[in-house]
Formats: structure tokens, C-alpha cells, sequence
């Protein structure tokens, strides 16, 4: 099947798309919304369990308990939203999300702080069915030729939320007290429903099969998904490029610890509290900065051709085990701050590659599925490094050796990667055949 002739991704097509397309709006500001609320929410969880608790193996605990349920749920997710609209599953998980997060208010104290990991768990499953709705949906409602504008634009609009949501959330966090931040983040989930609840858009999956609920038990559709995942081996290698960007999981455990130990902005903050939360927020800064300026560098140029999608992928891991590998040396906030923004300006190139490639190779019955495995995928590796990560600090293992190991990890996929590549001849760069 050849592909629709690409148009010219400029900052003029991301405002062209945003203008001209309502439903896509309405996703965006959602996305953008939910998620800033999420980086203050986020931030603010992390240094509570620090200050109550002094392990970074407690962040690390909320770390896993934030991505690992995905992994164990991703399988139903994926059937609910192939058989059900994805617009209604994502504005019930965005209601049940702002419910959870208001009983955070809760955990006030040493005695109450475990309330957090229960919490932070069922939030977890409501994400669970959420996201691949979200990705599942761009190709509806954006033209075929749109699909890398669209998820640029997602994944830098994540990055920025991180960026701002990182640096404000600590702001607020530090004056105005962690109450502040969580009501705002129930506020964001709100907002979100209420405007996917106004997007109007064809859903092409609910004329198959009907949903059945014995199907949340059965193993037919899941096997039905697998099978159709494994029968191509370039769909098959493409469901786990994210999970070789969940190593950088390691930086949600890592860099709050590095801005306690390592930077706190004593110059900025006599109290040492707020010195500790203001470097953490820079240094989290510099991660979702670097992820915004991957991808719009890069998007022009893969635009979408299948074959520079591909080795961008591979470019992207380098990226970001260079990136580590400059961290695990830096001798100050600034250097350090360079090295996280080159690193995950490489990983947010690998996620918007790969999820282009997976929703231009992938039929639209099958992608609910499909993305709920890549999530799982990727959720997996992001607990499995948070854990590690927080075992190895709280067992005396400097941050910036963790950084070392963390950068050196880049080669995993980087090998399976390249080995996958040379297992086929790339694709002619105008199809988008399997």
C-alpha cells in the first residue's frame, strides 16, 4: 500500500493541525492538562516519601507501583479498548483518576504514608486502559500523512508538562504545601473528561466484534493479538522499542535522589527542605526539556518514512546512554543538567518514532492490543530499573555510579535493536506496507 504524500512538518503544521482540527484539539489540551498536573502530583509524592521515610527505596516503591500494574493489566486494557469506545474508557479513568488522587490528602504522616501505595496503584490501572485509548485514537482523527505531527506533538507536549509541571509542581510544592498540588492535579483529570467528552469522531473497531464480558477473563482475544503481533516480525521488534527506553525509568528514582545528595540549591534556598525539592525540579526540568527538543529536531527528517523511523530509533538509545555517561561525571547541577537533556532528547525521539511506526503498521482493530502490550512492555522495564536503582542507593551505591550504569544499560537495546534491523531489508522509504 503506498503511503499519502507526506506534507512538511514545520512549527506552521503543528498550529495548522491544533487549529484546524477539533477532536485532535480537544485530545491535546486533555493531554496536556492531565499530564501537568501529573509532573506537580508526581514531585510532590516523591519528596513526601522521602521526608517521611529517608529511603529512596520508598520512591522506588512508588515508581513500581506507578508503571508495573500496566504491565499485569495491559492484556485486559487492550481487549476493553478494541471492544468498547476508547472515548469513554478514557473519560472514566480520567473521572476515577481525580477521585484517587483527592484521597492522597490522606497520607499526612509517618503512621498514614502507606496509604500512598494503594492509591498509587489503583491510579495506575485507570492509566492502564487510558493511554493506548489515547494512541489508539490519534489515526482517527488525524489524516494518515498527519500521524507524525500529531505524535510529536504529543510526546512534546508531555515533555514540556514535565519541564514546567517539574519545575512549578516543586514551587508549590515548597510554598504553598503538597495539599496545593494534589487538588490541582484532581482539577486537571476533571478538565481532561470534560473535553474528551466534546470530541466527536468515527470509531471504526466497534463495528467488528462485540464485546462480551467473559472476554476480561478470556485468554482468546489476548491469543488472537499475539498471534497477530508475531506473524511480522517488524511489527513483532517494533512492540518493544519503548520497553529499551524503560531503563530510563532509573531516572524517576535517580533524580530526586541526585537533587537531594548531590545539588541542592542552597544559594537559592537557605532552608535545606526547599533546597532539596528546588534542585529536583531543575534537574527534572532538564529532563522533559531535552525530551521536548528530541523529537521536533528530528521530525522533519523521519517524517513518515519507515526506513529513517527505524535507525532514528537507534540514533535515539545512543542519545541517551551518552547522555548518562556524561551525568555519572559531572561535577555540578549545570553539567549534569546538560548530560539529562541530551539523554532524554534521545529517548523522546525513540517514543515518537516508535509509536508512529506502530500506528502506521498496525490495523485498527488490532491497535488497542498492540499498544497495551507496547505499554506493558515498556512499564515492566521501567519497574524493574526503579528497582534496582533504589536497591542500590539505599545499599550505598553513589548516584553518579548509578548514572554510570544507567548509561552503559543504553547498549542492551541498542544490540537487539541493531540485530532486528539487519534481520530485514528496509522497506522502501514512500510505503508503509508490512
Amino acid at each position: 500500500m503506498s503511503s499519502p504524500a507526506p506534507i512538511a512538518i514545520s512549527l506552521g503544521a503543528y498550529a495548522r493541525l491544533v487549529r484546524s482540527n477539533p477532536n485532535f484539539r480537544r485530545l491535546w489540551i486533555a493531554q496536556a492538562i492531565s499530564e501537568m498536573g501529573d509532573w506537580f502530583y508526581a514531585l510532590a509524592i516523591y519528596n513526601l516519601l522521602l521526608e517521611l521515610t529517608g529511603r529512596a527505596e520508598a520512591v522506588a516503591l512508588a515508581v513500581i507501583l506507578q508503571v508495573l500494574p500496566q504491565s499485569l493489566i495491559g492484556p485486559t486494557a487492550g481487549v476493553v479498548n478494541d471492544r468498547l469506545s476508547r472515548k469513554q474508557v478514557m473519560i472514566v479513568a480520567d473521572l476515577a483518576r481525580a477521585a484517587i488522587v483527592l484521597c492522597m490528602l490522606f497520607a499526612r504522616s509517618p503512621s498514614t504514608v502507606w496509604l500512598v501505595y494503594p492509591l498509587l496503584f489503583v491510579e495506575t490501572l485507570m492509566a492502564s486502559f487510558f493511554e493506548p485509548a489515547r494512541s489508539a485514537v490519534i489515526p482517527n482523527v488525524v489524516r494518515p500523512e498527519e500521524t507524525t505531527i500529531a505524535n510529536t506533538l504529543s510526546a512534546t507536549t508531555w515533555s514540556f508538562d514535565l519541564a514546567v509541571g517539574a519545575m512549578f509542581g516543586g514551587i508549590v510544592a515548597a510554598w504553598l504545601g503538597r495539599d496545593a498540588v494534589f487538588v490541582l492535579n484532581a482539577l486537571s483529570f476533571l478538565g481532561s473528561a470534560w473535553l474528551i467528552w466534546r470530541m466527536h469522531f468515527a470509531e471504526p473497531h466497534l463495528n467488528a466484534t462485540p464485546f462480551h464480558v467473559r472476554e476480561l477473563v478470556s485468554l482468546a482475544p489476548v491469543m488472537d493479538g499475539m498471534r497477530y503481533v508475531m506473524r511480522d516480525r517488524r511489527l513483532f521488534a517494533s512492540v518493544f522499542l519503548k520497553a529499551g527506553v524503560g531503563i530510563l525509568g532509573s531516572s524517576f528514582v535517580l533524580l530526586p535522589v541526585m537533587g537531594e545528595r548531590l545539588f541542592p540549591l542552597r544559594s537559592f534556598a537557605p532552608d535545606p527542605h526547599r533546597a532539596s525539592v528546588l534542585a529536583m525540579s531543575v534537574l527534572m526540568g532538564a529532563r522533559g526539556l531535552g525530551a521536548i527538543l528530541g523529537p521536533l529536531a528530528t521530525a522533519q527528517w523521519a517524517g513518515i518514512d519507515l526506513r529513517r523511523l527505524r535507525w532514528g530509533s537507534l540514533l535515539g538509545f545512543a542519545m541517551y546512554g551518552a547522555g548518562y555517561l556524561l551525568v555519572s561525571q559531572a561535577h555540578g547541577i549545570e553539567l549534569a543538567c546538560f548530560g539529562i537533556m541530551f539523554a532524554h532528547a534521545g529517548g523522546s525521539m525513540v517514543w515518537v518514532f516508535s509509536t508512529t511506526l506502530l500506528q502506521m503498521i498496525t490495523e485498527d482493530n488490532f491497535r488497542g492490543r498492540v499498544f497495551a502490550a507496547e505499554y506493558g512492555f515498556l512499564t515492566f522495564t521501567i519497574a524493574v530499573a526503579a528497582f534496582l536503582v533504589g536497591f542500590a542507593l539505599d545499599h550505598g551505591v553513589h548516584p553518579q555510579r548509578v548514572a554510570l550504569y544507567t548509561g552503559l544499560a543504553a547498549f542492551i537495546p541498542i544490540a537487539l535493536w541493531s540485530l532486528a534491523l539487519g534481520g530485514w531489508r528496509d522497506e522502501n522509504s514512500s510505503s508503509t506496507s508490512k
